[in-house]
């Protein structure tokens, strides 16, 4: 079986090997395993321009190059048209080469490739929607465009769409999915976490205004000034780390704040192993993989009501589900910090949801889908 991949996320060619971002290119070798000939239909970069890349493990047979570009004035606008019209020839000419075709949505290159895959309807297909696929969120145009295309039956046969979460309306086309990080055999015992010291909370993820660093800061700013033992310990990079600095000089909370940048994945592991909470008050997610990994470790997730956390979260049955309103939030928190004993059964919860999600199964689902 030939497998395309068609995607806007790019890949990374260095001395005649491949690279891409590394959670993308560990999923992408299950894919390749149940494959005999495996492509990518995207763009591709000569350098990694800061992202975190790793090596393909698996041979990529052929790639088809599609042109990246932005509209930013009159000139570019006329550029990106003649530029579509190409890319949308690469993505015909890769889906004619295919025996599967596997789109990664969403995206520019996501959308041309919903579009085309109409003109395939023989054809098996699989996309995954990284994104949040819930009816309700307000989201760009295209992106709800090509969630459009996917969930028509009409428009769309013979293809499964991955997504995010089980929601109403959805068509025979939908199959609720998820992704994972752990295996089978990393299931160890977590021993239950005590209040009886200093109570810690975690943030992982790029230190983007959407992501939300700075309120973590408040919450746990407001817990301390309420007279709990608490500390925030901060993971990762981005464009916000100067603003997150000025906020902790000068309002003297170093001591309870501390920013260490970027870790490798053994250590962030040993975090939520360690620490009592993930916090994340993202304004948008698709899979929250912070959350369900800090779950995966007994770490109790507090989160924003966004995407298909309420879903992992089972509304608070295993978390905290976020109001972005400083005073409920606390008082939400509060609550956890006053009963150890709720705490311990909900992270157990929690845990026990998240390791029903591991590679191993992950990994039966993709063969599921490519071999019939």
């Amino acid at each position: 079986m030939k497998l395309i991949v068609i995607s806007s996320s790019p890949i990374i060619l260095k001395n005649d090997d491949y690279y891409a971002y590394s959670p993308y290119i560990k999923e992408l070798e299950i894919w390749a395993k149940y494959s005999n000939e495996f492509a990518f239909t995207c763009p591709i970069w000569k350098d990694d321009k800061g992202l975190l890349i790793s090596k393909s493990n698996f041979y990529i047979n052929t790639h088809f190059e599609v042109i990246e570009f932005n509209v930013k004035s009159f000139k570019s606008t006329i550029k990106a048209i003649q530029y579509s019209f190409k890319n949308l020839y690469i993505i015909y000419k890769s889906m004619r080469w295919a025996d599967h075709i596997h789109l990664r949505c969403p995206g520019n290159i996501g959308l041309f490739g919903c579009i085309l895959q109409i003109f395939f309807p023989a054809k098996p297909k699989t996309a995954k929607y990284a994104g949040n696929w819930d009816p309700k969120a307000k989201q760009p145009y295209s992106y709800r465009f090509q969630k459009w295309i996917l969930n028509n039956t009409f428009l769309t046969k013979n293809m499964q769409v991955l997504v995010y979460g089980e929601w109403e309306n959805s068509t025979k086309n939908i199959k609720p999915f998820f992704t994972a990080s752990y295996f089978e055999k990393d299931k160890i015992e977590i021993k239950p976490k005590s209040f009886s010291g200093k109570i810690s909370f975690v943030f992982v993820g790029t230190l983007t205004i959407g992501k939300q660093p700075l309120y973590c800061i408040k919450l746990i700013e407001q817990l301390y000034k309420n007279g709990y033992d608490v500390q925030l310990l901060i993971y990762g990079e981005g464009k916000e780390r100067t603003v997150l600095e000025k906020y902790i000089s000068e309002n003297k909370i170093k001591d309870i704040v501390k920013l260490l940048g970027n870790q490798n994945q053994e250590s962030i592991k040993e975090a939520y192993k360690e620490n009592h909470f993930v916090i994340l008050p993202s304004l948008s997610e698709g899979w929250p993989k912070v959350v369900a990994e800090g779950m995966f470790w007994g770490c109790l997730p507090i989160a924003t009501k966004v995407s298909c956390v309420p879903i992992m979260l089972q509304k608070e049955e295993r978390g905290i589900l976020l109001d972005l309103n400083l005073n409920q939030d606390i008082k939400k928190i509060e609550a956890i910090l006053k009963d150890n004993n709720l705490y311990q059964v909900k992270a157990n919860k929690a845990m026990e949801w998240s390791r029903y999600y591991t590679i191993d199964a992950f990994e039966n689902e993709i063969k599921q889908l490519l071999i019939k």
